[in-house]
């Protein structure tokens, strides 16, 4: 009984099959379709090879939402250069309200103002990418991705002379006078992360006037950075630049000096590495293979279609015609015998050329022996 239901099954499962297989004495191939077979595979392949780097890559998703942390202080990375002795410079942090928040926290250390050449060299390429950022704003993902392989942004350190006070007068004639010349080696917000560069890395301000302004009105979006390598709450930071000389007799008042005013974003920006899943990597693939084969399928079969009807049309190839030589059949023949009965010979000649009037002569000769038999 049991055999007697796998049988029936079988034979169900059997008229279900939606590949129904093909004998291959029933299968003719062709020169055409090998080609047609062959450039299809190699297209598979090479397709299938580029989608499995996609598969590999990956690219960072944006979300936005409303930045509900109040309780958290700001921290503040900054590297600065300045071309005036230590004893003339000075930093304060203020608040809205211009009352001092902490002065606490920040070294000064003397140093050579003019760079040495691997400096300059360090200066000259971190410039280049400044403003390589700034035409390619996804050149951005490329530094989210590639952040903790990359070298830190600050000022490589010198080599080869000693660290010593910038003389004012090497830079400028007055020794009494303020120089608020200078350069921002870095400037970040929040966890300094090695590989990212900000906006106002690298940026050089050279002036001879000791009475100028330089102000930078930078606002801080709070970013948390997810990726397969590093997970951290960072800051971003857009900047407006605006310099001036101090005037009064020409109404330009206000104080020289090296203003750096922020403020921060009510938006948050959350920024994560997203990777393709395996299901839609194969099916991605699965969609190649059988797109190339069936759009490779109706192309052959097309130009097939094209081909015959212009040999057709024209009596070209297999459609050319031939030289076919006359046949002639005699199906059969009846004779009577001398008892009555008719005798049925089946004949079947196949004749050409020349010999065609011979069987005529002799179709002929026997008809008439056969009138002159008595029935």
């Amino acid at each position: 009984m049991r055999r007697l239901y796998r049988k029936k099954a079988l034979s169900l499962v059997k008229e279900l099959d939606a590949f129904p297989k093909v004998p291959e004495s029933y299968v003719e191939t062709t020169a055409t379709g090998g080609t047609v077979s062959l450039i299809a595979f190699t297209a598979m392949a090479l397709l299938a090879f580029f989608e499995f780097f996609v598969y590999r890559d990956t690219w960072m998703k944006y979300e936005y939402e409303v930045d509900k942390d109040f309780s958290s202080k700001l921290r503040i990375n900054i590297d600065i250069t300045v071309a005036m002795k230590c004893q003339h410079v000075g930093a304060d942090i203020l608040d809205l309200a211009e009352t001092m928040i902490t002065s606490n926290g920040i070294q000064y250390e003397p140093v050579i103002f003019e760079l040495t050449p691997q400096q300059k060299l360090w200066h000259r390429t971190l410039l280049l990418i400044q403003n390589r950022l700034r035409e390619e704003h996804s050149l951005q993902e490329v530094l989210y991705k590639s952040v903790l392989k990359g070298a830190p942004t600050a000022l490589p350190p010198r080599e080869g002379t000693a660290s010593e006070p910038l003389s004012a007068s090497g830079f400028h004639q007055c020794i009494a006078a303020y120089n608020f010349s200078h350069r921002i080696d870095h400037l970040s917000f929040g966890e300094e992360i090695p590989g990212i560069i900000n906006p106002l890395d690298g940026t050089e301000k050279i002036t001879s006037n000791h009475n100028e302004m330089f102000q930078y009105f930078i606002t801080v979006v709070p970013t948390k950075l997810h990726t397969s390598k590093v997970s951290a709450d960072t800051h971003q930071f857009s900047v407006t630049e605006r310099e001036r000389v101090i005037n009064h007799a020409a109404g330009s008042h206000g104080v020289s000096g090296i203003f750096m005013k922020y403020d921060t974003s009510s938006l948050m920006v959350t920024v994560s590495e997203q990777h393709m899943p395996l299901w839609q990597f194969l099916v991605r693939l699965c969609g190649i293979i059988g797109g190339i084969f069936s759009t490779t399928g109706m192309i052959h079969g097309f130009v097939g279609f094209c081909f015959d009807i212009v040999c057709c049309r024209f009596k070209l190839g297999p459609y050319k015609p031939r030289e076919v030589s006359p046949v002639f059949f005699i199906a059969t023949e009846t004779m009577s015998q001398n008892d009555g009965k008719s005798l049925h010979v089946p004949v079947s000649l196949c004749l050409t050329g020349s010999s065609v009037f011979t069987l005529y002569l002799c179709v002929f000769a026997i008809s008439r022996w056969f009138s002159q038999i008595p029935m």
